[in-house]
């Protein structure tokens, strides 16, 4: 799945999920400060990457990149400041 947020600079990311647990952990539309987005998607993640590992064999690499991603580009930022969920596809049914 790919979830888009907007950054406290206006920039807008689209970053990679293997699972919809992201669902669970974010809400489309909703504002979070940068520090707890960045453990809300870590944390999300690392069940993603779980949930591969349980079914393939091995964590997920894309998993982990988007992690770190996540983390290079809110070290830009301070951690008050706020990201948006603007959209989280595929949806839940």
């Amino acid at each position: 799945m790919t979830f888009t947020v907007r950054w406290p600079d206006g920039q807008v990311s689209d970053l990679y999920s293997p699972s919809l647990v992201m669902h669970d952990h974010l809400t489309i539309g909703a504002r979070y400060t940068v520090a707890e987005f960045t453990a809300a998607s870590t944390h999300a993640l690392a069940i993603a990457s779980e949930r591969v590992r349980a079914k393939f064999g091995f964590a997920c690499t894309s998993a982990m990149a988007t992690t770190e991603s996540i983390h290079a580009r809110a070290a830009r930022f301070a951690p008050g400041e706020s990201v948006t969920v603007l959209a989280m596809e595929p949806p839940l049914t």
